[in-house]
């Protein structure tokens, strides 16, 4: 098995409101290759930024970190097209960052990134992948694509108030510049991606789409993004079974509703909760009062240790997180802008 994490940005993160992804658009635009560095090291070695929000609410690759070092499974950092650089090691797909999706083209070289990853994924020899993503906005593009599909379009949030209101304009407004009608790209997922989505989202629909023809297990580890992902595979044709993995934190977000897109989408999504509740700890609590529901593939990562056969279980990783969060913090220089820079899309 192996854990591959996508990673890129957008435009779209920058409109105000809509993410909590970073205290400002300078800031944000590291969390991604920031949490790529926190998956390959336990900690940030390049990135600017220890994303950790100013409630004390720690990126969601924290969560993924622990469950790397309990269970030891191999992973790989795809950049589809960030903003920053990063010091993981990553396989670079053709690509730039995503424009804001209220402009005419939002990801200009979508057709070359999901060529790219479609290879890619069909080339690694492992019998099962976990895809997992990290795009600060991902939400917001999320919903432009699955309404661009027409396909259900609730979408979770990094804020415990999801902004679904703001969503809706932005996604109304991302639609009319292209000159798209809700469901208008139906049957032509890289229309959709190109339109109003972002880079991660061809990149993790060609990983999984380049898998899936080469005979490998898929689960997609994530939230809505990840249900985006598996609109988009099913638009491609793909019949093949699919799985989704995400947190209990999601699953009960009514704005979300992944279980009735799972459905739609004929998916097989697993639920794992952390069992964060009662745990008085800052790596914990914030998760527990609505923010960062997913995102790193954290449900990807719960689900594989809850369903480990080695020693490990969720009440270890809950003591990991901890010791993740800790040396992440100690290892930030009391100048470093420890909290202004949360991966929580």
């Amino acid at each position: 098995m192996k854990f591959v994490l996508t990673i890129g940005t957008t435009d779209t993160a920058r409109i105000d409101g809509i993410s909590a992804a970073g205290a400002t658009p300078e800031l944000m635009a590291h969390t991604p290759s920031a949490d790529a560095e926190i998956l390959a090291y336990g900690r940030t070695t390049n990135a600017p930024v220890v994303p950790v929000s100013p409630t004390g609410c720690p990126t969601p690759a924290v969560v993924t970190r622990a469950a790397r070092e309990l269970l030891g499974f191999e992973s790989v950092v795809v950049d589809a097209g960030t903003a920053s650089d990063t010091t993981a090691p990553t396989v670079t797909l053709p690509g730039t960052p995503g424009a804001d999706i209220r402009t005419p083209e939002a990801v200009p070289d979508a057709e070359a990134t999901f060529d790219a990853a479609r290879a890619f994924g069909a080339s690694l020899p492992d019998d099962e992948l976990v895809l997992a993503e990290t795009i600060p906005g991902g939400t917001t593009t999320a919903k432009g694509v699955l309404t661009a599909l027409g396909e259900e379009t609730g979408v979770s949030s990094s804020l415990p108030e999801n902004p679904t209101t703001l969503k809706r304009r932005v996604v109304s407004e991302a639609l009319e510049a292209s000159d798209l009608s809700p469901g208008a790209a139906a049957g032509a997922p890289l229309d959709a991606v190109r339109a109003v989505g972002d880079p991660v989202l061809a990149a993790v629909s060609g990983l999984a789409v380049g898998a899936l023809e080469s005979g490998t297990a898929v689960t997609l580890g994530g939230g809505t993004q990840m249900s985006a992902v598996a609109a988009l595979v099913r638009h491609f044709g793909l019949t093949d079974s699919l799985t989704q993995a995400t947190t209990s934190f999601v699953a009960a977000d009514d704005a979300a509703d992944v279980r009735s897109l799972a459905d739609a989408l004929d998916v097989d999504l697993r639920v794992t909760a952390p069992g964060f509740e009662g745990i008085d700890h800052p790596a914990t609590n914030a998760y527990v009062r609505g923010e960062a529901k997913e995102g790193v593939g954290m449900g990807g990562a719960l689900a594989l240790v809850a369903g480990s056969e080695t020693a490990a279980d969720v009440a270890a990783l809950r003591d990991r997180v901890r010791d993740v969060y800790d040396r992440l913090l100690a290892n930030a220089p009391e100048t470093h802008p420890a909290v202004d820079g949360e991966r929580v899309d």
